[in-house]
This record gives C-alpha cells, sequence and structure tokens, in this order.
C-alpha cells in the first residue's frame, strides 16, 4: 500500500517498485489503489484497502496465490494502513491468516511528536515535520494554523500522553539513537481545538502501537525498515519493541544512511542509491525465507 498520507500517490509512482518486488521475489504483486484526500474523507481510504484485502484474500487461488502466504507491504503511510488493516483481520473470522506484514519507514503515531528522530529530521531531508504536519491536515480536511504548537505536543492531553508513556516515550529509545541531539520538550499548554482536529484519526489509524496485548499477540511476523534520516524512524523502534515484548517474530533492517522515501529509488538506474538495493536484498532475502 502506498505512501502519501492518504493524499498523494498514485500506482505510477510505485510501478518500479511493485515490478522489482514481483520479479526478484517471483511473487504476484497486486498494488492496492485508494481514494484520496481531502476530496474522500477518511475512513474512505480504509475502507477501500481492507475491502480490497479481503477480496484478494477471499480469492487468492484464482490467482494462482496460496491464500495461506500473502503478505502486506506499506510504505510510509502506507506502513500505517497496512498495520490497521492487519489489527481490523485479527479480529475477523473465516478469513486466511496474513503470512507477514513488512513495514517499509512507516508511520505509527502521533501521540508524541518530539522523539528524537522528530527533533534530529525535523527539517529532513525528503520530509520535513511541517510538511507531514500539513499533509496530515489536509488528509482530515482541517486547516492548520498553529504547526508549533501541534509539533510541541499541544494536541495530547498530559493524561493521555502518560497514559502511554509505557509503549510511546523517548525512554524506550535506544541511546545510540540519540546520538545526533535529543532534549526533551518543555511543557505546553493543552490545546482543545488541536485534540479536537486529531483525536478521530488517532483513534482510528495512527497508532497501532497503543493497541491491547491481546490484539498485538495475534499479530502476523513483521518486518520493519527503519531509516536514519527519517522523522517516522523511531516509530519503528517503538513498534518493532511492543510486537517482541509480545511474542510477535520481528525482522528489523535499518539503514545507516536511509532517508524517507529511499524504497521509491529501487530500479531507478543512475538515480539508484546504494542503501536502496541493500535495504531490497535484505527484504527480499526474508521474503523468500518465508
Amino acid at each position: 500500500m502506498h505512501g502519501g498520507c492518504a493524499v498523494v500517490g498514485s500506482k505510477r509512482t510505485y510501478e518500479l517498485l511493485c515490478r522489482f518486488l514481483a520479479r526478484e521475489s517471483d511473487s504476484v504483486v497486486v498494488f492496492l489503489d485508494f481514494r484520496l484526500a481531502p476530496e474522500h474523507q477518511h475512513p474512505a481510504q480504509l475502507t477501500d484497502c481492507l475491502t480490497g484485502t479481503l477480496y484478494f484474500m477471499n480469492h487468492a487461488k484464482n490467482y494462482g496465490v496460496d491464500p495461506n502466504r500473502i503478505i502486506l507491504i506499506g510504505e510510509s503511510s502506507g506502513g500505517t494502513l497496512v498495520s490497521t488493516i492487519c489489527r481490523e483481520l485479527v479480529k475477523k473470522m473465516h478469513v486466511p491468516k496474513v503470512r507477514a506484514q513488512i513495514l517499509l519507514y512507516p508511520f505509527l503515531q502521533i501521540l508524541d511528536l518530539s522523539l528524537p528522530a522528530h527533533q534530529q529530521n525535523q527539517f529532513g531531508p525528503a520530509l520535513t515535520m511541517r510538511r507531514a504536519a500539513k499533509l496530515a491536515f489536509t488528509f482530515l480536511d482541517e486547516k492548520l494554523d498553529n504547526v508549533d504548537d501541534m509539533l510541541n505536543n499541544a494536541h495530547i492531553p498530559e493524561i493521555m500522553r502518560m497514559q502511554f508513556k509505557k509503549w510511546i516515550s523517548a525512554d524506550l529509545i535506544p541511546e545510540k539513537f540519540k546520538a545526533r541531539g535529543y532534549k526533551p520538550p518543555p511543557p505546553v499548554p493543552f490545546s482543545k481545538e488541536l485534540y479536537e482536529k486529531v483525536r478521530l484519526y488517532d483513534k482510528t489509524m495512527s497508532s497501532p502501537i497503543q493497541d491491547v496485548d491481546a490484539i498485538i499477540q495475534q499479530l502476523p511476523e513483521t518486518y520493519i525498515l527503519t531509516c536514519e534520516y527519517d522523522i517516522f524512524r523511531d516509530d519503528g523502534l517503538l513498534y518493532k519493541k511492543r510486537l517482541e515484548d509480545n511474542g510477535v517474530r520481528v525482522t528489523w533492517n535499518h539503514l545507516e544512511d536511509g532517508f524517507h522515501g529511499v524504497a521509491l529509488f529501487i530500479d531507478t538506474g543512475i538515480t539508484e542509491f546504494a542503501c536502496t538495493r541493500s535495504a531490497f536484498e535484505d527484504l527480499l532475502q526474508f521474503i523468500k525465507k518465508l
């Protein structure tokens, strides 16, 4: 499932990536397109992806696919969709089990937007914090006039932040990932206006880390790619820990020289990055072992 915060992105953007995966892994690759915001309001995107996933899972044999070997892959906010769909599938009876979920530098939470990765990579490369916030509010069809307040966590009440601190906190990020700089954010006044704008999105889409243990324990084997120069790096690290703490098998690959969007450069010739190729070599090994 493609990235772009459900605002941009298309099969044309991801064609090279999909063709590469199909060819090199000898797999059937299905690109799930979905309606984009703000023309189509949430939860249209999740509904489209869940409907398409269920259809394919129930008709996989018609495409020469073993229904017990289906992998869901999401890039960036596509990882948000994949993790959310895997959560929903756990609750459904009489559908095949997903063999694995693959999350490429996923966006997974909005409870804390001042984690080390947010601070270190706030100006990019590729995706800045301000750009990400504006895309998210375009998705919500809301105006964001106070970006700084949002990025300083004014959108979350203190009681909620403390409730989930055991799962979402800079304290859980390994020290080596703070080496490029990190300062605990100062307390800021709570903005009820911001909270009202983001709470539906947070509840339904962006925080699989907050799921109860009983759901997480049933999730499929997971592959997580994180990139050092990415504002969502720590989302992947926190989700990795949450899964492993609940007995879910996780394969993790961290690109020391990687950045947000690096996967889109695969098979692009002279514009392909060395870290892109190494990322897919590792990913292909994971897929072939399943």
